[in-house]
């Protein structure tokens, strides 16, 4: 009965289906993996998620693919100075029992030569690959807006 209601309610409001999914890799836990909606015509866009470490040994996320683009690069925001930049990094780590946050203004994964700009509501696949954990696929949600504070990675 609960199931029932629980897929009545999803489908009445799309946006708990949309703004809820989460994937695991071993001790990994990938939480809402998200791009806002840009213009039609920019040549990048970005990505995001959290990922937790359950376990006792530290991981690195050290690559990221995906269909939609010609090149996926790790990316952080760094002050340098009186000016805010962005450089790609090589890798971020997964502390055991900690979170690596991937987030505007953060660390994200910048997407280059994208075939075209997905819209809100749409997603696309994106590869994972981590230094011990392997790889895992996750579906990122395009949308309109960054989510509200604490509703994209609710713990």
């Amino acid at each position: 009965m609960l199931k029932k209601i629980l897929m009545v309610a999803a489908l009445m409001n799309p946006a708990i289906l949309a703004n809820a999914h989460e994937f695991d890799l071993g001790d990994l836990h990938i939480e809402h993996p998200w791009s806002r909606e840009m213009p039609p015509v920019a040549p990048t866009a970005a990505a995001y998620f959290v990922v937790d470490n359950k376990g006792k040994e530290a991981d690195r996320l050290i690559a990221v693919h995906t269909p939609v683009a010609g090149k996926a690069e790790i990316h952080e925001h760094v002050h340098a100075g009186d000016v805010m930049k962005m450089q790609q990094v090589q890798g971020v780590d997964i502390p055991a029992g900690g979170q690596a946050r991937f987030e505007p203004m953060g660390y994200h994964v910048m997407l280059f030569n994208l075939e075209q700009q997905m819209k809100a509501g749409e997603h696309f696949p994106m590869t994972l690959t981590f230094e011990k954990a392997g790889d895992v696929e996750v579906q990122v949600n395009v949308q309109k807006d960054a989510p509200a504070a604490g509703e994209a990675h609710k713990h």
